[in-house]
């Protein structure tokens, strides 16, 4: 029967010690393997905490990799260069459009919208909650300029 254990890595710099290593030694897999494939598949959330799922089959030592994504708020932050966000009166950053698509699409499976349009909305609405602008507006105007169809030519899936 599979083995899952989950861990909590930073993005790129995951290691063969705790926690990774004392869980995936009795298992009798590569350690080293496994951790320079985490570091691959997490090099994009540098900074960041990122979620990572190891199944593993004791019989056949093969294994697994599930790697989740940040919060969104986290990966606003980080395209804002911010340390935290504020209220919605006082913005602490700037993001562009283009974040707000890059992190829709990094965050694809955890947002709720059927489309890239609708995913992209809910990034803008967690901006405004946190004080964040996007190309310098209030995130309300942009969702206007969202549902006007505005940015239509960057809600194209690739």
């Amino acid at each position: 029967m599979a083995e899952e254990v989950e861990v909590l890595v930073e993005g790129g710099k995951a290691t063969a010690g705790p926690p990774i290593g004392p869980v995936l030694g009795p298992l009798g897999l590569n350690v080293v393997e496994v951790v320079n494939k985490i570091n691959e598949l997490t090099k994009d959330f540098k900074g960041m905490k990122v979620p990572v799922k190891i199944i593993v089959d004791p019989a056949t030592k093969k294994y697994e990799l599930k790697v989740g994504t940040p919060p969104a708020s986290a990966l606003i932050l980080k395209r804002a260069g911010v340390e935290k966000g504020a209220g919605d009166e006082n913005p602490v950053g700037n993001i562009t459009m283009q974040d707000v698509i890059d992190i829709a699409k990094m965050k694809k499976n955890d947002l709720l919208g059927k489309d890239l349009k609708a995913k992209a909305k809910e990034i803008v609405g967690t901006c405004v909650s946190m004080g964040i602008t996007i190309d310098g507006m209030h995130p309300k105007e942009i969702i206007k300029k969202i549902e006007e169809g505005e940015f239509d030519d960057l809600f194209k899936e690739d």
